[in-house]
């Protein structure tokens, strides 16, 4: 059903509102190149920054008309509501603490959310805003990019396939180094919020990246998580959040796996990898490596399966641009979402179904990233207890 007061959205580019994402923010601008890199959206409107004078200066600076630079979100949604050319979507870019009351402000007006992980800083909002989500008449995507990767999508393909056989071992892990040394304290912006734990939430690296690895692993196994043991440090002295984790799962079902994230392991940047083991196999994926595949059959030689080239399936072609040994990366699987969001809210708008195999997180996923990094906390506190997640 379209939504009242909007035009069709056939025919023309979905018109993006973004929260968030002004001068120095790093996030903001990977999701507007990711928004532009399929055609799909244009950037019409945003409240770029906490201060008015900073917003309607990134207003500037992306070339947005002065009367849809607004001052906050509030005042955003209010106006872009009222208009016929409204935007159909926004883009929420801010620290964690503000994704909630960011999205409800546009949920409840029937604008659809586009909004980065995680979901929200504490869970008690998290499920504040799933209520919100599911009554409103707009989609929510969360935008988990790693999801968006073809050979992500290849390797849920051949788990739902049964090519693994019978799950058994899920291992992944997240590491960097950024954060080795307390940056946080010569005022570096990232660093500066995302260990203030009344902007980040409770988690640090558990949910800064935590998250990201424990979406991937859920996303590519379709495993629910039982329960975990987990093992929280903060190592650099008086940072109040984690800056890395240690956790076993406990999977329904008998599999059993490992996380490891950590923001303080030197001469590593990236390095989010996925290893999953079955009764018939294993695979093997690397996003710093991110068009190749290994896939491991039992008794059988490993085989490498490339993106866009022979044993890729259809999971991973509907989402590959250019043929093989054309790098596809970290843009383009965040573009991805995008991507599978806008044909997602396409449909929704004009009243017909999403093309077949479109997928992306949803807010119940986000629910799960932050009930994951809760169950984390409470169950670190208590010297590594078996914690279920308070869903």
């Amino acid at each position: 059903m379209a939504i009242e007061g909007r035009s069709d959205a056939r025919g023309r580019r979905l018109r993006l509102g973004m929260v968030g994402g002004g001068q120095g923010a790093f996030i903001g601008a990977v999701h507007r190149l990711a928004a532009r890199m399929d055609d799909h959206y244009e950037l019409v409107a945003g409240a770029f920054s906490s201060t008015p004078e900073k917003s309607r200066a990134s207003a500037a600076d992306l070339g947005i008309d002065p009367r849809r630079a607004y001052d906050d979100h509030v005042a955003m949604a209010k106006a872009e509501a009222r208009r016929r050319d409204g935007i159909d979507a926004v883009a929420i870019v801010t620290p964690n603490h503000l994704h909630a009351p960011v999205a409800m402000e546009f949920l409840r007006r029937g604008i659809h959310v586009i909004c980065d992980k995680p979901l929200t800083a504490t869970l008690p909002e998290a499920r504040r805003l799933v209520a919100a989500a599911e009554k409103a008449s707009a989609l929510f995507v969360l935008t988990h990019n790693y999801t968006g990767y073809p050979m992500v999508r290849q390797a849920r393909e051949m788990v739902a396939a049964g090519e693994l056989g019978e799950i058994r071992l899920v291992n992944v892990e997240y590491i960097q180094d950024w954060l080795t040394e307390p940056i946080e304290r010569t005022g570096q912006k990232q660093a500066d919020w995302r260990t203030d734990p009344a902007r980040s939430g409770a988690g640090g690296s558990t949910g800064d990246i935590g998250t990201h690895a424990f979406n991937l692993a859920s996303f590519v196994t379709g495993l629910e998580l039982e329960a975990l043991a987990a093992d929280l440090q903060s190592f650099v002295p008086g940072r109040r959040v984690d800056d890395n984790g240690h956790v076993l799962l406990r999977f329904r079902g008998g599999a059993r796996g490992m996380l490891w994230c950590s923001q303080v392991a030197p001469g590593n940047e990236n390095g989010l990898r996925l290893r999953v083991y079955g009764t018939k196999g294993g695979l093997e994926w690397a996003q710093e490596d991110p068009n190749y595949l290994w896939h491991g059959p039992l008794g059988q030689p490993k085989r490498l399966i490339t993106r866009g080239g022979a044993g890729a399936g259809a999971a991973a072609g509907r989402v590959t641009r250019v043929p093989p040994g054309h790098p596809e990366g970290y843009l383009e699987g965040f573009a991805n979402i995008y991507s599978e969001a806008a044909h997602a809210i396409r449909a929704a708008m004009t009243g017909g179904t999403p093309p077949a195999g479109v997928v992306y997180p949803t807010v119940r996923d986000g629910l799960l990233g932050v009930a994951f990094v809760d169950a984390c906390v409470r169950s670190s506190r208590r010297n590594g207890a078996w914690t279920t997640l308070a869903v």
